[in-house]
């Protein structure tokens, strides 16, 4: 007990939360990203916070909801409108869109057991007046640590009833087995059906893939897949009734804060020709919005639309045109790309910016006592740090050591975009030199605003802290972002003499 509470109560911050919510309070996750020396009422409402969001993180994780819908269009007319048709009919010159088929899936899980879990799965599809549904029941058991079976039940008014086993398997910590089989009950008799998937890492990033499948459609399919930091690549081959084909896709992925996409990908077999491109981004924390476009022969050119929302899935497949048609294919090329950035530019970033302005300005109402006080308590100790810092300046003197000539902390404005901005900076000169060592200073990847005689400028913007200092007789300047580490004296902070 003694060995687990000294580390609490040598910390101001976990000792609050201790003395408030007891042993239960540190539990929770999260306290680590929290700013350090909040007041107790501060601490309660984040506290409350987390659980929230804890409890949120639980149900999900229980019933692990999807969903998929998916709204198929056909704007044909827009691009092969048959005028001699309509000609002398009234409107019969206006191009006709319309939905010609929908799709409707979800499913949730149900733990019933450390090892057991039941999926209910429905759906629900439509195309050109015609359509129906099923409703799946599908019990999996984990059998040991490397597999589970599951059981699965269906019924619909397209297929009838459905019964089928599916079994996973490691064999090795790198070769594992996947083994379905099921038997669809319609009114021509009992189909049967068996795929089998065998699948080996063969790399750290690529994973090698067989499947053997027999019964209404029976083939055989060979795949490759190797996914990076950056890209993802794959390549497959089918041979089968009555789809044989050879595909092969690549995706490139940047290392951007929106977590952008683009891909590309030639499928050719019996059927035709495919070729697709498109690009998918992150617009929002739980939102990621994608568009390819399909180019094929005799397929023609299409436009699929897809939004993912958490687990939920939004699909608009447009078809433009039944023949290869370059007009079809520049405009759905260039009219979602367009249509993207005027709502980037005219809604969600707008709506962002105010979104992190209003953020912003409840954050500093509500720290606004708490700024006014850790000012204080930062200026008493800099009076207080006057004659220390005066010993060590002398120190470095005698020793043509480090002296900090001056040093800001807060927000910096360098962009002439910005120039209307006002710079919001403190001088943190005494506390830095304070910090001083043996002709080193060394800060940690923290925020600098705990620092002793310093506090916050800016609440919630980005900060910085700036450097100008001596060594040897030489001037160094250096600038380093709030949260990064900084080391000093460094050859590389040096100021040539002709700057």
């Amino acid at each position: 007990m003694v060995i687990y509470l000294f580390p609490v109560l040598s910390d101001p911050q976990a000792r609050a939360i201790y003395d408030i919510y007891g042993k239960r309070g540190l539990d929770v996750e999260g306290w680590e990203v929290v700013e350090r020396k909040r007041t107790p009422a501060e601490i309660r409402e984040e506290y409350e916070r987390l659980q929230r969001e804890r409890e949120e993180r639980r149900l999900h994780q229980r019933t692990n909801p999807k969903g998929t819908i998916s709204v198929g269009i056909d704007a044909t007319d827009l691009f092969d409108h048959y005028e001699e048709d309509y000609e002398d009919m009234v409107g019969g010159s206006i191009p006709h869109v319309e939905i010609n088929k929908m799709h409707i899936s979800q499913s949730i899980e149900a733990p019933l057991t450390t090892n057991d879990t039941a999926i209910l799965s429905g759906s629900l599809s439509t195309h050109n007046g015609n359509g129906g549904g099923t409703i799946n029941l599908a019990l999996r058991r984990v059998t040991s640590a490397k597999g589970w079976g599951e059981v699965e039940f269906g019924a619909g008014d397209t297929h009838g009833p459905l019964f089928g086993m599916k079994i996973f398997r490691n064999l090795t910590p790198r070769f594992f087995v996947t083994a379905q089989c099921g038997l669809q009950f319609s009114s021509r008799g009992v189909r049967p059906g068996i795929t089998t998937v065998l699948a080996r890492h063969l790399d750290k990033n690529t994973m090698g893939y067989l499947q053997w499948r027999w019964g209404i459609q029976s083939s055989m399919n060979t795949s490759i897949v190797r996914d990076t930091k950056s890209s993802h690549f794959t390549f497959a081959m089918q041979l089968g009734i009555p789809h044989t084909f050879m595909m092969m896709s690549y995706q490139y992925k940047f290392q951007d804060e929106d977590q952008t996409k683009i891909k590309g990908s030639v499928k050719s077999g019996f059927f035709g020709t495919v070729v697709e491109y498109g690009a998918e981004r992150k617009i929002s924390r739980h939102s990621v919005l994608g568009a390819t476009v399909s180019v094929g022969v005799p397929q023609g050119v299409s436009l699929k639309i897809k939004l993912n929302r958490a687990s939920q899935t939004y699909f608009f497949p447009i078809h433009l045109t039944d023949q290869l048609m370059p007009s079809a294919v520049f405009y759905a090329t260039v009219g979602p790309l367009v249509f993207y950035l005027a709502i980037q530019q005219l809604i969600i970033r707008p709506y962002v910016k105010a979104q992190k302005e209003q953020d912003l300005e409840k954050q500093r109402e509500s720290s606004a006592s708490n700024i006014t006080k850790k000012k204080q308590e930062a200026e008493a100790a800099v009076l207080l740090m006057q004659e220390s810092v005066r010993r060590i300046i002398e120190a470095e003197e005698s020793r043509m050591g480090l002296i900090i000539l001056n040093a800001w902390y807060g927000k910096f404005v360098t962009d002439n975009s910005r120039k209307h901005e006002r710079a919001k900076v403190i001088d943190v000169t005494v506390p830095l030199q304070c910090l001083v060592k043996d002709s080193k200073l060394i800060l940690t990847e923290t925020t600098k605003s705990g620092l002793p005689g310093f506090y916050d400028p800016c609440v919630g913007e980005e900060k910085s802290l700036k450097v100008l200092y001596q060594f040897r007789g030489v001037m160094h300047q250096v600038l380093s972002g709030d949260n990064e580490p900084l080391r000093i004296p460094k050859q590389s902070h040096r100021i040539d003499a002709d700057t």
